[in-house]
């Protein structure tokens, strides 16, 4: 009899540690008219319009898709679209200006040394993306260029617990009158918006971590995180998940039981999409066309 009442009694807290926003939630109604979001844009790397470039980004929305994004903070608080913490995969020097500590990346290309927070936006400028002549977008010119012709998902990138960027992309899109909403894997920056500004629609990215080679990410936290264990703080409206866990119990119990709006990422083919209708509500694609 004891073991079945512990049983019973960490079931019901566990189904409270994962109940998204449930009083109180702002609509998905205007995000879910257009369902399909161009993943850093629609882009290809090996073009002119590489990821998260405002090439990427203008063909998207003269396609009319909807745009997902990243965006972190420059050395002097600028904020800036662009996804990796590191610059090296992505970033490239001018020929004549390659320097002694350049990264020479996995595929053999030279990329820049360094974090995106270790540059002031003007020392970004001297890069370029990829093998195109596109430079590291700024934030607000993203977001005069879309003006509200399509919706927005904008990803956070929050690494540990500088949330810095989250008062500073607030502050812009308050001014914004377009439809948005944002997201992050940190739940730190859900945590933020839940306090200052709980009227925008709010997401919590998550995949199996521990099904990945990171050793890092085979520790208790990267569990947790995978099984929305921390969206008793967070409060998320929408749960943005690697589409290729989609059986994850926690993320079921959130789209299922709690009626929780579910993104997939990223679909990357039309086959992944009509498998994952029934699944999700919103697509993040790549590399194809979707039908």
């Amino acid at each position: 009899m004891k073991v079945l009442l512990i049983v019973v009694i960490l079931l019901i807290l566990y189904l409270l540690a994962i109940m998204p926003r449930m009083f109180g939630r702002p609509s998905a109604d205007r995000l879910l008219k257009q369902n399909l979001y161009a993943h850093r844009g629609l882009h290809d790397n090996r073009t002119t319009a590489p990821e998260n470039s405002m090439a990427a980004f203008k063909k998207a929305v003269d396609a009319g898709y909807g745009i997902e994004l990243d965006v972190q903070l420059s050395k002097d608080g600028v904020p800036v679209i662009f996804h990796d913490f590191t610059l090296a995969r992505v970033a490239r020097y001018e020929d004549e200006c390659i320097p002694e500590d350049a990264v020479r990346n996995e595929d053999g290309s030279i990329g820049v040394a360094g974090k995106v927070i270790d540059y002031t936006y003007e020392e970004l400028q001297q890069f370029h993306l990829l093998d195109s002549d596109e430079k590291i977008p700024k934030f607000e010119d993203f977001l005069r260029m879309v003006d509200g012709k399509v919706p927005l998902i904008i990803e956070l990138k929050i690494e540990l617990f500088d949330t810095t960027v989250c008062p500073v992309v607030d502050n812009m899109l308050r001014n914004y009158k377009g439809v948005y909403c944002i997201e992050s894997f940190n739940p730190l920056g859900l945590w933020w918006y839940r306090r200052n500004h709980k009227e925008v629609f709010r997401g919590q990215l998550s995949e199996e971590f521990f099904r990945e080679p990171e050793t890092l990410w085979h520790t208790p936290l990267y569990y947790l995180l995978a099984f929305l264990i921390f969206n008793f703080l967070t409060k998320p409206d929408f749960v943005a998940y690697n589409h290729k866990y989609a059986g994850n119990l926690s993320r079921m119990i959130c789209h299922g039981l709690y009626r929780n709006t579910a993104a997939a990422w990223t679909i990357k083919s039309q086959e992944e999409l009509d498998n994952n209708r029934g699944r999700f509500e919103i697509f993040i694609f790549e590399g194809f066309i979707p039908a």
